[in-house]
């Protein structure tokens, strides 16, 4: 048995009892999936992610990457090569492949689920396995032809990257500076330097589809003049996909990482060996938003490995806190013979695992949640409905900043102050994977948008931009929910405080922002609190659907049997953040409305 240990149990109420997902099962686009099939499916992954994948996880960090300077090529430890092909050869590919190429159609909530489970046992599996994503942005976007190379890379197993950052740009992705010319052929030659690259190569797969966002030769400046391209490792025979020469593509560097080593985070220079040559997304120079159905799974992705990793790390702590013996009980510390306890009697290492289970379960809801709404979106697409359509899209993309954001950001300081301190000194050494937790879970703050472009984001894009629409639709369903009655009346009246007080904290917001019209650095005020009102909304939607799971819980008791403590430790867990985590949000109210600003009126010199 590896390192994980993974929560089945959790996700089963999540899926079945809080968002009672068997209401869209046998029906529509999901008719030949049921409750009994979408639960084999999750126990199987089940044991293959604390068998098989879990397996590498440890060797994969410590033997890391290999990289040939001369041949750009990177080679993985046997080990992980040997847990990936696991996944692959047991066809969990499928899941991701458009259905016209051999995909098979399940619930976005089932596949999150599924990912959360391998994400927490070696995420770069889940990494190294995106390609069959990607095939879906090229079979849906791209020309007939480019519908092939989707089927190619499903049918061969062809790896993908996403190539945004630039050494001079960042997150600045309008800066870039990689060109792209075209040929007599129809096909481009792309030119520059992209950094950060994730699975820029590996010897999983025999040939990688790179997509690369370039500026076409007289384009105009910023985002908007960027256009995605298709770029191969390997040049192919479209029809059949055998491989030809080696395209001008290549890996001049792998970052040196704190964590996360086995995934291959690359420099890539296009065109200066040979031609990179290329194929347009679609033949249409769109590429920002092109990409931006990549960029929107990835943020799924990063925010689910995150959570997943905190779960497994409170999977740890409570399992060694109900088994490491040290000191006596605290009522009886004065009697020197008194026996000793485990831990986990100790009053201040219960409050750490309650913290830990609180938001590890809170925040699984948030991802289930967050996925049970493109559930509804898959079906209205079908169905044609345009009514829920865009309201659907628009909760869809409020909720994935708070996901990535405030899931990540959550569990990389949860990991590292409560699971990782669980263990004592021994969490710091790796006779124990939490270190290694910690260490991985760095990235995701970082990932595709770092907490604070999360925090800009979510204000200017998904609140401002959006006229407040969707943020006031969760809003209403929230409110009516604290006014539902029942048994928690104290805890639903507590929420509904904290939820006004969210309401006047963007409520200060807009006003900072509409002043800055007449005074432009009157702006400042909202940057300076763009993140503090993402962590605080993630907060009022966390305690919402412990609440949930709570009330459920309670209405489940009489008959509980041996769930009886699940259950109890639902309406525990509710409880638990209600009181010790919603005040916090009067006192971030509090510091929003006396901002000044004046931090950017401090010379840099100060500083």
């Amino acid at each position: 048995m590896g390192h994980y240990i993974a929560n089945l149990r959790d996700i089963e109420f999540c899926l079945f009892d809080l968002l009672e997902r068997e209401s869209i099962l046998g029906k529509s686009i999901y008719k030949e999936i049921d409750r009994e099939t979408a639960m084999g499916m999750l126990e199987e992954v089940k044991r293959m992610a604390e068998k098989d994948l879990a397996a590498s996880f440890i060797e994969g960090d410590r033997k890391g990457t290999v990289f040939n300077k001369e041949t750009g090529d990177v080679t993985l430890p046997e080990s992980f090569v040997k847990s990936y092909r696991t996944y692959m050869d047991n066809e969990w590919w499928r899941i991701d492949a458009p259905v016209e190429i051999g995909g098979t159609l399940i619930p976005p909530s089932i596949r999150w689920a599924i990912a959360e489970m391998v994400l927490g046992s070696n995420p770069a599996i889940h990494i190294y396995a995106s390609g069959t994503s990607f095939s879906q942005v090229a079979y849906q976007l791209g020309t007939d032809d480019q519908k092939k190379i989707a089927k190619h890379m499903v049918d061969k197993d062809w790896g993908a990257t996403m190539q945004l950052t630039e050494p001079d740009a960042g997150s600045d992705v309008g800066a870039g500076r990689s060109k792209a010319v075209q040929q007599s052929d129809g096909t481009w030659h792309i030119t520059g330097t992209k950094r950060f690259i994730t699975s820029g190569d590996s010897n999983l797969n025999e040939n990688i589809i790179h997509f690369v966002l370039a500026r076409p030769e007289g384009a105009g400046p910023g985002t908007k003049g960027l256009s995605l391209f298709l770029v191969p490792k390997f040049m192919f025979d479209l029809e059949t996909g055998a491989l030809g020469k080696r395209n001008g593509v290549y890996v001049t560097n792998v970052e040196h990482k704190m964590g996360l080593n086995v995934s291959a985070t690359c420099e890539m220079n296009l065109g200066e060996k040979e031609p990179a040559v290329g194929y347009l997304l679609g033949d249409v120079h769109n590429g920002i938003a092109q990409m931006f159905k990549v960029i929107e799974f990835a943020r799924m992705m990063v925010g689910t490995k995150a959570i997943a990793t905190l779960s497994a790390g409170y999977q740890q702590a409570l399992k060694y806190a109900k088994d490491r013996v040290q000191g006596p009980d605290l009522t009886k510390a004065s009697d020197k013979a008194s026996p000793r306890v485990t831990i986990i009697n100790h009053p201040d290492v219960r409050r750490s695992l309650m913290v830990q289970k609180a938001y590890s379960e809170g925040m699984r809801a948030l991802v289930l949640y967050t996925a049970s709404i493109q559930d509804a979106i898959a079906i209205a697409l079908a169905e044609k409905d345009d009514a829920k359509i865009k309201d659907l899209e628009a909760l869809n993309d409020l909720l994935l900043p708070i996901v990535k954001g405030y899931g990540s950001e959550k569990s990389w300081v949860l990991l590292g102050t409560e699971s990782l301190q669980t263990f004592g000194g021994s969490g710091f050494t790796q006779d124990w994977p939490l270190e290694q937790y910690v260490r991985d879970a760095k990235i995701d703050t970082l990932y595709e948008g770092t907490t604070a472009i999360q925090g800009l984001d979510f204000f200017f894009r998904k609140i401002v931009k959006d006229g407040g629409r969707a943020i006031g639709l969760l809003g209403k369903e929230i409110g009516s929910f604290c006014a539902s009655g029942g048994e928690l009346q104290d805890e639903k009246a507590a929420l509904a405080k904290a939820l006004e007080d969210v309401n006047s904290m963007m409520g200060a917001m807009v006003g900072f922002a509409m002043e800055s019209q007449e005074k432009p650095e009157e702006i400042y005020k909202t940057g300076l609190n763009t993140t503090r009102l993402l962590m605080s909304v993630g907060e009022i939607i966390i305690a919402w659907l412990l609440l949930r799971q709570a009330e459920v819980a309670l209405s489940k008791m009489p008959n509980a049997g041996k769930d009886s403590d699940f259950y109890t430790g639902k309406v525990a867990a509710a409880k638990f953040f209600i009181q010790t985590v919603l005040p916090h949000i009067r006192a971030e109210l509090k510091i929003l409305q006396s901002e000044s600003g004046a931090l950017m009126e401090i010379p840099e010199s100060a500083y």
